[in-house]
């Protein structure tokens, strides 16, 4: 099952993703660096106890890789997510267009 799946962090923000072989157990690959940055802002209880939640906005069976990959930029410019500020997506790059 291919799935396109939201990441959302204690710090607030988001990763879109997506996974060709439907693991419940993937969880991304944004970059940690960034992540980690925003995580030493966090109180230290919280550092020490927290939850990662992953939500799956969408799923197929049948449909092609090139159609998984649009459909993941689809997620990523709807939730805004390559925008530094709300999400840890950093392609496609954020053109600094806020949209309501």
């Amino acid at each position: 099952m291919k799935q396109i799946y939201k990441i959302t962090y204690p710090t607030g923000k988001i990763y879109i993703g997506k996974d060709s072989i439907g693991s419940y157990r993937y969880y991304g690959s944004p970059d940690m660096q960034v992540v980690n940055e925003d995580f030493a802002s966090l109180p230290k209880s919280v550092r020490q106890d927290y939850t990662i939640r992953k939500q799956i906005l969408w799923e197929s069976e049948d449909c092609s890789e090139s159609e998984l990959s649009a459909k993941e930029v689809e997620f990523i410019r709807e939730f805004r997510s390559n925008d530094p500020e709300i999400g840890y997506n950093r392609w496609p790059k954020f053109n600094g267009e806020k949209t309501i």
